[in-house]
């Protein structure tokens, strides 16, 4: 894919042209308007790999705004087995709201739109996702501005074009790498728009999953050699889309592999950007968690209804390029006043 600029020009326009104009931001809400003395909120929260900075963003969110809640913490780690007992659970405790982290976890607890089955998913107890990349290519809602049913929730990832854009505008390709868990919702969604992104740019996608058990959990067992076969395809950059599993691998084995296999990598989430990755777009987890919450105020203070509350990003993304990295590969940086700094950070606007 390439896309014909100069150095100079090219964080402008990754960071403003390639996004798009019409995502909406988190405005800023009144004080609360929660009793002193009133019964604290009850929320039950699912989490998919254990506590993140987006649990943290969320719970501060409400002591900050002295909103009482008591939040009920339930982790899946990875093992939807243990959903069926959660769900009994919610329909025994019948908290006021559900927190429901990732896509795998969202779609466990209310369904897909067009699948929802009487008696297991909740239909009942409005719901807040968080973490889910691609809510209406999961078919968790059928339309971004409102869900018609009991869910609504934030994307913790910029627009993929966007991403793509971005990873061309530093470095053109036209071949694509990209690796990934094959039953975690969220990277099988975003890989099917790069597919479609790929077709009409011009660009190839090289694919490679994670093995997986008899029990269809993923292995870490041969994850350096899928890199170097990613490498021996073509691949001129490795996409790391937003996957727990693969998360838990980059730092320690998928981005040493990449880099010293010369393949440059690009991060779709904090948690990857942190684990070494060249360079990414992306969302802040603790920012993400308090949007999170904002959307539960709308529902537990303002009672509005679940399927009237837009899906809605952040407003704001972090661009960022990783130096050292950088250097390593031998990519020049995009400015050259930036040559000797480690880490740069530019917030792009979605607005």
């Amino acid at each position: 894919m390439k896309l014909h600029t100069t150095r100079r020009q090219w964080l402008a326009a990754a960071l403003s042209a390639a996004l798009p104009a019409s995502m909406p931001a988190l405005a800023a809400a009144p004080a609360s308007t929660a009793p002193n003395s009133g019964k604290p909120f009850r929320i039950y929260a699912i989490t998919f790999r254990g506590m993140t900075d987006v649990e943290k963003g969320f719970a501060e969110f409400f002591a900050s705004r002295k909103i009482p809640v008591q939040i009920t913490y339930r982790d899946l780690n990875r093992d939807p087995t243990r959903m069926p007992g959660f769900l009994e659970e919610i329909r025994a405790t019948k908290p006021d709201l559900i927190y429901a982290w990732g896509t795998s976890v969202t779609l466990g607890v209310v369904g897909p739109y067009d699948g929802i089955v009487k008696g297991q998913h909740i239909t009942d107890i409005p719901v807040v996702f968080t973490l889910v990349a691609a809510p209406t290519l999961a078919k968790i809602v059928p339309d971004l501005k409102g869900s018609g049913r009991n869910v609504t929730g934030v994307i913790h990832v910029g627009p993929t074009e966007a991403q793509i854009r971005a990873m061309a505008q530093y470095r053109p390709f036209q071949t694509l790498g990209v690796l990934y868990t094959p039953t975690e919702q969220n990277s099988v969604v975003v890989l099917e728009e790069i597919r479609r992104l790929g077709r009409a740019n011009g660009f190839h996608t090289v694919e490679r999953t994670f093995r997986l058990d008899a029990n269809r959990k993923p292995l870490a067992d041969g994850a350096a050699d899928l890199v170097r076969e990613l490498k021996e395809a073509g691949a001129q950059w490795l996409y790391l889309p937003p996957d727990s599993f693969l998360g838990t691998l980059c730092e320690g084995t998928i981005v040493p592999a990449a880099m010293e296999l010369g393949l440059p990598t690009f991060a779709s989430t904090e948690q990857i950007m942190q684990a070494g990755a060249l360079t990414g777009l992306v969302a802040r987890y603790y920012n993400v968690g308090q949007f999170t919450a904002h959307k539960a105020e709308q529902i537990l203070l303002g009672k509005q209804a679940p399927s009237s509350i837009p899906v809605e990003t952040l407003k704001r993304l972090s661009f960022q390029i990783r130096m050292p990295a950088a250097r390593r590969l031998n990519l020049p940086p995009p400015l050259p006043m930036l040559s000797y700094a480690e880490l740069i950070t530019t917030e792009a606007s979605l607005q």
